[in-house]
């Protein structure tokens, strides 16, 4: 047999764009509530104090995720493109020091790798994003089968990215096996889903925050609602679609009754939050990876809750991911009363 015509297997490869952030600690700052909504103010045209500033490579949305499949001991690969530039040598370091595979991560030429800002107050965030334009692709070894996954995880792309999503609908469509979960990230929402369409269509796990499934699906003041909103998304195709909703928890569908509405709130921190950058990312990953083992919602709802925990206690989206053993001993250690529950 000759070993370079054999299939490399991935438990889970995913798509998106690699950042390196910088936290910016704001010591004090004005807080107010619009609308609902809380906004930093800071004064304008003037010279303001920070703390401190933190940076942390190989982050983003998908790359992320990869962290969390490669502790959780998966084989866990990352298709992106990043400058060939300090930022960009230095994500593909991160990322293989965890043990990610970077054989699909492009150090693009005369381009610059992504670098946010995030303005840091208390355990919350604003990000200055800006990503670059990359020429994105399938690429050769995926298209002729060389890299096999058994999962895409798909999350944050640039903005010039709408045709490449056609691309990967083509892909996955000559290739039914390989099952899709889509994170979308802030360009992917503003193509709609209209644009999307083919995308949404074969998602098998979604994932979004309730304020992002209002504006996916442009909801009315009749649809805001969970049930309204998860029943949305499954109109849209979506198989398996997940909500959270911040300090209120996280909600999906019993596998066993698919009318059934399941719920869990959030695991209690095992101390004040630090950062809340990446527990989205977090419970997400971690409740792919649950049901690519075989768990059952209930169990993957749990899993996700306790990284995204576990990522708050730390700077950035990734120091505080947890391994599979420590993962499991949280479950098994887990608070009286702290279950999952049917809402509807």
């Amino acid at each position: 047999m000759n070993i370079f015509n054999m299939t490399k297997k991935t438990d889970f490869l995913s798509i998106g764009d690699i950042v390196a952030d910088a936290f910016i600690k704001l010591p004090t700052a004005e807080i107010i509530n619009d609308s609902g909504r809380k906004k930093i103010c800071i004064p304008f045209g003037e010279k303001f104090p920070f703390e401190s500033v933190t940076e942390v490579c190989g982050v983003g949305n998908s790359a992320n995720a990869a962290v969390t499949f490669a502790r959780l001991g998966m084989s866990s690969t990352l298709l992106s493109h990043t400058g060939n530039d300090y930022y960009g040598r230095k994500n593909i370091e991160v990322l293989q020091k965890d043990n990610v595979i970077t054989d699909l991560i492009y150090l693009d030429e005369n381009k610059k790798s992504n670098y946010h800002y995030v303005l840091w107050h208390g355990d919350e965030r604003t990000i200055l994003i800006n990503h670059e334009k990359y020429d994105y692709i399938i690429p050769e070894k995926l298209a002729k089968g060389k890299i096999k996954p058994q999962y895409i995880y798909l999350s944050s792309l640039g903005e010039n990215t709408l045709d490449f999503h056609h691309k990967l609908s083509t892909y996955l469509s000559a290739n039914p096996d390989i099952k899709l979960v889509f994170q979308p990230g802030t360009f992917q929402m503003k193509f709609g889903t209209e644009n999307l369409k083919e995308i949404y269509m074969k998602t098998e796990i979604f994932f979004c925050n309730k304020e992002e499934a209002i504006r996916i699906l442009n909801a009315n003041e009749t649809g805001l609602d969970i049930k309204s909103l998860l029943l949305g998304l499954k109109g849209l195709g979506v198989k398996l679609p997940v909500i959270t909703d911040g300090p209120n928890g996280s909600y999906t569908y019993n596998e066993f009754d698919d009318n059934q509405i399941i719920h869990i709130n959030i695991y209690p921190d095992i101390a004040p939050p630090v950062d809340r950058t990446g527990a989205g990312d977090a419970f997400a990953s971690t409740f792919s990876a649950a049901k690519s083992l075989g768990f059952d919602n209930k169990t993957a709802l749990m899993w996700g809750s306790i990284n995204s925990m576990s990522v708050c206690q730390h700077v950035g989206a990734q120091e505080g991911l947890l391994t599979r053993v420590k993962l499991e001993e949280y479950l098994k250690n887990k608070p009286a009363g702290w279950e999952v529950e049917v809402v509807g």
